[in-house]
Parts: C-alpha cells; structure tokens; sequence
C-alpha cells in the first residue's frame, strides 16, 4: 500500500519576516551614518591641514630680523625646505577640501567620467591620491615629517652655540606648526585607508 506524499514546501527570501527587513534597512542606514561622519572628520582634518600649513609657512617666511645681527631665514636650505613643504601641502589640503565639501553639499563628485575615465569608478580620483601606500597624502606626511625634524636640527644647533633669540623663536613656532600638520595628515591618511576599504568591501 502506497501513501500520497505531498511535495516540500520551499521557502524563499519574500517570505522573510518583518523584523529581519527592518534590520536590514537599520544595518544600511547604520552604515551610510557613519560613511557620512568619517567624511565630516575627514573634512576635520583637511582644514586643519590647511590652516596649520598656512601658519606654518607664513611664519617662516616672516622670519627675518634686522639690523647687524640680521637673518633671514632663506640663507638656510632646511628652513626652505621646511617651507616648500608647507606650500605644497597646504595647496593640496585646499584642493581636496574643496573637492570634499562639493561631494558632501551637492551630493556628487566634482570629477564625473570623461573618455579617460571609462569603466572607472566616479571616485577613483579620490581612491588614488588617498590610497595608504605611496598616495600623495601620505608622501606629504612623510615629506612635513621630514622638513620639520630637519629645520628642528638647525633650531637647535644654532641655540646650543648662539642661544635662544627672536629669529630661533619664529623658526622654533613654524616648525612645531608644521609637525602637527603632519600629525593632522597622518590622521586624515587613516581615515582615508578606511574609507578605501570599506569602499572596496561593499
């Protein structure tokens, strides 16, 4: 004697329940809130790059004293170097500000694809100067890093045999400025990692 089995009731995602839809949509939510709040810090931090650079190299160009015990402080390569860095960075901080702050009023980046950028993501642009390794963020932290500790080695050994006097003072207050523009770009760098690969995990 045979029984009639009745097929297996299958089960698909349009039967879920209600309370795994609403934590889904809670999930997506929670993560474009933060995407949006690491963009605002990111932001932060570009404009604390740009006025701790600007600081930084007005203050060593200001730095010339008079008088028979003048100076000045493009007659040293480090103090040139140290604003050189501050330039350039403070130039590249302005642009990606920029850039950021149309992304976050307009909702759109400020590059769309053009003919070289087919097949390319709209923020690509963004991805390669923010990349953690060899991106430009990060080679200009690695370049302030380096201008500062060298302008500090002039600051100090002119103070161990001439002392402390107004133009070490000036050289002294832009060099702290500098490094902690770098501080603010290694900051800004990190963030941009995150950014990156969560970009490339979604």
């Amino acid at each position: 004697m045979f029984l009639r089995q009745s097929p297996p009731q299958l089960t698909t995602a349009r039967h879920s329940s209600p309370s795994t839809r609403a934590r889904a949509v809670a999930a997506v939510l929670r993560r474009s809130k933060v995407k949006e709040t690491v963009k605002m810090a990111a932001l932060g931090f570009r404009l604390s790059e740009i006025v701790l650079c600007l600081i930084s190299f007005s203050v060593m160009a200001a730095d010339k004293t008079s008088g028979w015990s003048g100076d000045s402080f493009d007659r040293y390569k480090e103090y040139r170097y140290c604003l050189s860095v501050n330039v350039i960075g403070f130039v590249y901080a302005g642009f990606q500000a920029y850039a950021l702050a149309y992304h976050l009023i307009m909702r759109k980046h400020l590059f769309t694809p053009g003919i070289f950028l087919i097949t390319i993501q709209v923020n690509l642009l963004q991805l390669s100067l923010d990349m953690p390794l060899g991106s430009c963020h990060v080679i200009l932290a690695y370049l302030l890093l380096s201008a500062s500790s060298a302008a500090a080695t002039r600051i100090d050994d002119w103070q161990s045999n001439w002392g402390k006097d107004e133009f070490t003072e000036m050289t002294s207050a832009s060099v702290a400025m500098a490094f902690l523009a770098f501080t603010a770009f290694a900051l800004s760098s990190l963030l941009s990692g995150y950014e990156l690969c969560t970009h490339e995990s979604a």
